[in-house]
C-alpha cells in the first residue's frame, strides 16, 4: 500500500468556530443572525450563510440552500430532530446538525 492513501492517513476536518456548531454552543450567530436548528416554526427567514464544507455545503446548496434566498420553517418531528423547510417550492427535512450549518436572519 502506498503510504499516506487508506483511511488511517486521512486528516479529520475540524471546524475553527468555538462551540458545538458554526454559530457556538449557543446558537448565536454575528450580527443578530442564528442557526437554521434554533429557529421556531412559523419562521420565515433569510440564508445568510452556510457554514461546512465538501459534499455536505455542496448538498445544502444543491438543495437551494443559497445567500439570500428566503426560507419558512415549518415543522419540528416529535422527538425535535428533523425539522421540515420549504424552500421556493419544495418542501424540505433536514437533520438538525445539517440545519445547524445554515445561517439564517430573522425577517
Amino acid at each position: 500500500m502506498i503510504k499516506g492513501y487508506g483511511w488511517r492517513h486521512r486528516r479529520r476536518h475540524r471546524h475553527r468556530q468555538g462551540g458545538h456548531g458554526p454559530c457556538g454552543s449557543g446558537g448565536v450567530c454575528a450580527g443578530g443572525a442564528r442557526s437554521l436548528d434554533q429557529m421556531a416554526p412559523p419562521a420565515i427567514c433569510t440564508v445568510r450563510r452556510l457554514h461546512g464544507c465538501g459534499p455536505a455545503r455542496q448538498r445544502l446548496l444543491d438543495l437551494g440552500f443559497q445567500p439570500g434566498r428566503e426560507i419558512k420553517v415549518l415543522r419540528n418531528a416529535p422527538l425535535y430532530d428533523p425539522v421540515e423547510v420549504q424552500v421556493g417550492d419544495t418542501f424540505i427535512a433536514l437533520r438538525r446538525t445539517e440545519a445547524r450549518h445554515v445561517e439564517v436572519s430573522d425577517d
